[in-house]
């Protein structure tokens, strides 16, 4: 994502197509999309884009025939960090979504 921002990257496009072939071939699976972002801006804000990636990255999904009843989002904003929020490289790598499989 870019910075600021909750639009999904056309270079997200084949991982996401992937999860969205992965969780149509487990249809009793559930996930999670955890939304983060990088230490830029207000922890208030943070907390709401970082909600709205996850949930950009769900309408993906779902425009992939995938339930809504299958997915929940939450964001997380800065607070959890993959890496320092030092340069910005590693702010880029801050800004994304995670996916945790709720049941097996």
């Amino acid at each position: 994502f870019q910075t600021g921002k909750a639009i999904l990257l056309s270079s997200s496009y084949n991982d996401l197509d992937k999860m969205a072939d992965y969780l149509s071939s487990n249809p009793a699976l559930k996930i999670e999309i955890a939304g983060h972002s990088d230490n830029t801006g207000s922890a208030e804000l943070n907390k709401k884009l970082s909600a709205e990636r996850a949930k950009a990255v769900a309408n993906y999904l779902i425009k992939k025939h995938i339930t809504k009843q299958r997915i929940n989002t939450i964001g997380y904003g800065s607070e959890k960090p993959l890496v320092l929020n030092d340069t910005e490289e590693h702010k880029q790598e801050n800004r994304r979504v995670e996916f945790i499989i709720l049941n097996q």
